[in-house]
């Protein structure tokens, strides 16, 4: 299906181009518009259903980037003028493909002038809106909002791969971790309302796949929340998704003991941030900041933690991010050597901690983001929609 999806898109733009220069009825225009109108056929062969999210310069298709499109300009444009999801089914015609066109250049052309009427004249076949935060300034209110369902399994049997990638010493699967971000980042914002979807732990030997994937959509939401840009997001977000990865290194028997480790098992557990740091470093992508993340997760505001700095020395911010993000999912999972613990006894926990183990702003800001995007929270098993 991604050959027939890069081969609509490739058409799409050239319609839209034509549009541009020609007037209605030039054969060079119907000619764009019959192979764009090919293009998406050829598609819907293969998908009935089609959709696509521009999210700046990021085009994705059924939840996964296009790479053949990351510096592609119409892309940016789209999402600008709130083309952000655009949804397609099995009945639309040629004629409302080229309705849909004129309206998107209108609007890249500011020419939209009565949005009722277009409203009321929308192509049945054609879906779509905005994907973003609920109330965020500078996006058009009045268009459709396109809704988009999500589920979490394909993410998590990524994460497992990247694991098991690791594990047999093939490296780290940057791509494949940038796609899982991605497409978090899509999940998280697949209505006009943030979701932050969490993955609810259904065995304790996936306990790191899971803590990964919470981890780095915290991580994600704690950024957003503070302002950061869309770069430093998913950038955090991958170091989130990665923060753990030294601890495909541990024994499975230490890893998910029931009773308290030994001396010698401790030592095998805090050697994971330093052995993280060393697998992703290996890497020839430059995986700095993910490096630099695994290393300082844990070590706290005061010094402590592992492992031990010869010399004090402040941590990376999103090393910050990460260590709370980290803590709270950690707390709220049921471990086998002991119970989950409720949400307001862990934020009361990272309150009490902070400015000694926490950044103070960090877990101030973090507790404020849980108290208000609350409703927000879902946890789901890998296959269950995310609720949007």
């Amino acid at each position: 299906m991604t050959t027939e999806a890069v081969g609509f898109l490739h058409a799409f733009a050239q319609a839209l181009s034509a549009l541009s220069l020609y007037p209605e009825g030039h054969v060079s225009r119907e000619r764009a518009l019959d192979n764009a109108f090919q293009g998406l056929f050829d598609l819907m062969s293969k998908d009935a259903n089609p959709a696509f999210s521009f999210l700046g310069d990021e085009v994705i298709y059924a939840d996964r980037p296009l790479r053949e499109f990351e510096e592609w300009g119409w892309s940016r444009r789209m999402s600008d003028v709130g083309v952000q999801r655009l949804e397609i089914n099995d009945e639309v015609t040629r004629g409302e493909l080229e309705e849909f066109l004129d309206d998107v250049l209108a609007r890249m052309t500011y020419q939209a002038i009565d949005t009722t009427e277009a409203r009321q004249t929308r192509p049945a076949g054609i879906k779509w809106g905005i994907v973003g935060l609920e109330g965020e300034e500078g996006l058009p209110q009045e268009i459709t909002e396109a809704t988009i369902s999500f589920t979490l399994g394909e993410e998590a049997e990524a994460i497992r791969w990247m694991h098991n990638e690791v594990t047999s010493g093939r490296g780290v699967p940057l791509g494949e971790a940038e796609a899982v971000v991605r497409a978090l980042a899509v999940a998280m914002h697949g209505d006009q309302h943030l979701v932050m979807p969490l993955l609810r732990l259904r065995n304790f030997d996936e306990y790191t796949t899971t803590h990964s994937m919470n981890v780095s959509v915290l991580t994600m939401g704690l950024a957003e929340w503070l302002g950061l840009s869309a770069r430093d997001v998913r950038a955090f977000g991958i170091a989130g998704l990665m923060h753990d990865l030294g601890k495909v290194t541990i024994p499975h028997d230490v890893l998910n003991k029931t009773g308290k480790l030994n001396e010698s098992e401790r030592a095998i557990m805090n050697s994971h941030p330093v052995e993280g740091a060393r697998i992703i470093l290996k890497a020839e992508q430059d995986m700095d900041l993910a490096a630099v993340v695994a290393y300082e997760h844990h070590i706290m505001l005061n010094g402590g933690g592992y492992p031990r700095m010869k010399y004090s020395r402040e941590c990376h911010h999103a090393s910050k991010l990460v260590h709370v993000c980290d803590v709270y999912d950690a707390l709220r999972t049921t471990r086998p050597y002991r119970d989950a613990w409720p949400p307001d006894k862990v934020l009361a926990y990272l309150e009490e901690r902070s400015g000694a183990e926490f950044d103070g702003q960090i877990a101030h800001a973090f507790t404020r983001m849980m108290h208000t995007w609350e409703p927000r929270l879902a946890y789901v098993d890998e296959n269950e929609p995310v609720p949007v």
